[in-house]
């Protein structure tokens, strides 16, 4: 019994700190979804390749497109150069 008392707040310790170290995980975006049916706009972004999607969504009146947050952000989008004041130069 007295072994018991002192394990199970051991225990719970252990299960504390193990919460506290761990990191959260991380969001990505997957670049195929499946679309259709039940799913909104842009579907169930969650697999890696286009065979993965088609094995996934076979017989369940669903299709395999593009993740446009995958296909479409990850493009940088150029920043336009500041307008340059150009002093005339004096021919010689």
């Amino acid at each position: 019994m007295r072994m018991m008392q002192l394990a199970l707040p051991a225990l719970a310790t252990m299960v504390l700190v193990g919460f506290a170290a761990s990191t959260p995980a991380t969001a990505r975006d997957y670049p195929w979804c499946a679309q259709g049916g039940e799913y909104d706009y842009p579907g169930e972004c969650a697999y890696s390749t286009y065979e993965q999607c088609q094995a996934s969504v076979s017989g369940r009146l669903l299709f395999c497109d593009r993740n446009p947050r995958f296909a479409y952000g990850q493009q940088q989008v150029p920043q336009p150069r500041p307008h340059r004041r150009m002093r005339p130069v004096t021919p010689y």
